[in-house]
């Protein structure tokens, strides 16, 4: 009763709250630093570096060390093996929440604690409070919110490990909050198998079309992977709705219950309806035809879910992308005051209370062509911060992570109040190396976007891109592996040779100097562009989940660094394409 009391609070009252947290976002830090430091002083790892006792700001930025998870990862193996966690920090802890590991390389065991995670749920509330302000009527709908669980798994010493959204989507608050916002059934959600899970939850945003105000996943990798799902299953889709019965396929027994009590009879005419938009040869606007009172689609769109936009968008027909906030299996963020900003012009605001932060400087060389990083001078703090100056982001939690480099590369767009609005760039990790050149994932986002704009006149839409480096033959090269489609249908585009060759240029311009030299001395071959069949990178997404990956956390990996992976879009492959160095040399002497 006393959460219910607190969250209607927190709706009633969330921007009077946001104005209070923004124009006091110096002293609310001051005092989250105090706090961590109050209580977490005297464990084991932070006690080393006060051996005065004086456990305050100045020895804190003095002493304790910028560290990776790496640095932190043995307090928490000895927490998962048994020891307690007040080695670490000082609260008991809850749980592990699981990274995807698809975006750093590796799955990360995070801590959690009871406040870190109501620290958490209260940041979620002011998200939907702020973008459900910039809509008229979303608390009249329910949203279509497709969210998925993976199994739980238990360290040595007992303690429960999952991905966040597992976690939350177990918890009294989500649960009882559930029917009054989403479409979906709990049990649809805990269902551990993705394929029938997917399947159930459209089917129920199906046969509650005219309710659905909003469709929304945490990241728009799982969008994309819906509106694939959906081109392939809404025949069936069609006859369960038709006939009043669920496929036999569907074999969870929670799924099974909970859509008894959903497709409770034949529905012709609404079978017949969504079979007419579904034929149509151009799925354009799909997403709008099929939910005609949707208002929006909140997904995070930024940083590497950049590349499904333009997908949204096509399928969305003019329906609002929201990119609500920024968040990490470490740490919330901040969230976006101004939901309706394009997709590639959000930002967002830090919120004080949730976490200490400091920022890296990052130096940007360059003339507006994407370049290496690198970091440089001490971290400033929130309040320090400098317009249109780049930083790399360092968190400290109660829940044991101190001065943590999370990798993002973040550039300072304004101020909300006193707290700083930030542009997510992209992780500052390197993602593709051959000899002294780098590349950044940011510097293969922006080559890509660049070359993408001449595949637009000719329909042919860019709907997922990877990469790796290719040092099999001396000299090496990069390869990029792209999936294709007409924006009218599935069918794979005509590949003209000269225009992919085009774009291998552009790709090949748009990165850096030291690439440029390199590849001119003949130190590295000419850049590969694979393109692969429809579907490719939905079977490369179930590798991942295969070994261990969330579906509702997955990031595309920008850079594949597993063998099997690769071999998994080589086997799709249906055309390769080379940089032509006259067209790369030629395009250099005009730069």
């Amino acid at each position: 009763m006393a959460g219910e009391i607190e969250i209607k609070e927190i709706y009633e009252n969330g921007m009077k709250i946001l104005e209070d947290l923004t124009n006091n976002a110096h002293e609310l830090q001051e005092q989250m630093l105090e706090e961590i430091l109050r209580r977490n002083a005297g464990t084991e790892y932070l006690s080393r570096f006060f051996p005065s006792g004086q456990a305050d700001k100045l020895n804190f930025k003095t002493n304790v060390p910028i560290v990776t998870y790496e640095d932190t990862k043995p307090y928490i193996d000895r927490i998962a093996n048994g020891e307690t966690s007040s080695i670490l920090f000082a609260d008991p802890i809850i749980q592990f929440i699981r990274s995807s590991g698809t975006s750093g390389g590796q799955q990360k065991l995070i801590p959690i604690t009871a406040e870190s995670f109501e620290k958490g749920k209260y940041h979620l509330f002011l998200v939907d409070i702020v973008t459900k302000k910039c809509f008229s009527g979303p608390d009249e709908g329910k949203s279509l919110s497709l969210y998925f669980s993976k199994p739980e798994i238990e360290t040595p010493s007992g303690i429960v490990a999952s991905p966040y959204l597992t976690f939350y989507s177990k918890t009294d608050i989500f649960q009882s909050n559930l029917a009054k916002f989403c479409t979906s059934p709990i049990e649809t959600i805990l269902c551990l198998d993705n394929k029938q899970s997917m399947f159930c939850q459209l089917l129920t945003g199906l046969l509650q079309r005219d309710e659905v105000v909003q469709l929304s996943s945490i990241f728009a990798s799982v969008l994309a992977r819906a509106t694939k799902f959906l081109e392939d299953y809404w025949r069936e889709l069609c006859c369960n709705i038709r006939t009043g019965y669920l496929s036999d396929w569907i074999i969870d027994p929670g799924c099974k219950n909970a859509m008894s009590l959903i497709l409770t009879g034949p529905n012709p005419e609404l079978a017949d309806l969504i079979q007419q938009i579904c034929e149509d040869k151009s799925w354009e606007g799909v997403i709008k035809k099929l939910w005609p009172k949707i208002k929006y689609i909140s997904s995070i769109c930024t940083g590497s879910m950049s590349q499904y936009i333009s997908l949204l968008e096509f399928y969305g027909g003019g329906i609002p992308l929201v990119s609500p906030s920024y968040v990490s299996s470490e740490a919330c963020f901040g969230i976006n005051l101004q939901p309706l900003s394009k997709p590639f012009d959000v930002s967002y605001t830090f919120l004080p209370n949730t976490a200490y932060f400091e920022f890296l400087p990052v130096n940007k060389d360059g003339g507006g062509k994407a370049q290496e990083t690198r970091t440089m001078d001490k971290p400033v703090d929130l309040a320090n911060v400098k317009l249109g100056q780049f930083y790399e982001v360092v968190v400290t939690t109660l829940a044991g992570l101190y001065r943590y480099r999370v990798g993002d590369v973040l550039k300072v767009t304004g101020f909300y109040n006193k707290s700083p609005q930030f542009q997510f760039l992209e992780r500052q990790n390197v993602v593709l190396s051959i000899d002294t050149e780098k590349t950044t994932e940011e510097d293969l986002s922006k080559a890509i976007t660049n070359a993408k704009l001449i595949l637009e006149p000719f329909g042919i839409m860019l709907t997922a891109y990877s990469s790796y480096s290719d040092t099999s033959s001396i000299p090496g090269r990069y390869v990029l592996f792209w999936e294709l489609k007409m924006k009218g249908s599935n069918d794979l585009p005509k590949l003209d040779a000269k225009i992919m060759e085009e774009c291998c240029c552009i790709v090949e311009e748009s990165f850096g100097f030291t690439y440029k030299a390199l590849r001119k001395g003949g130190a590295i071959s000419a850049l590969e562009l694979r393109v692969v069949k429809h579907g490719s990178f939905d079977e490369l997404m179930d590798f991942y989940i295969s070994k261990g990956a969330s579906i509702t956390q997955y990031k595309p990996p920008c850079c594949l660094k597993s063998e099997d992976a690769i071999k998994i879009l080589n086997s799709a492959m249906v055309g390769k394409f080379f940089s032509p160095k006259t067209m790369f040399l030629s395009a250099l002497s005009e730069g």
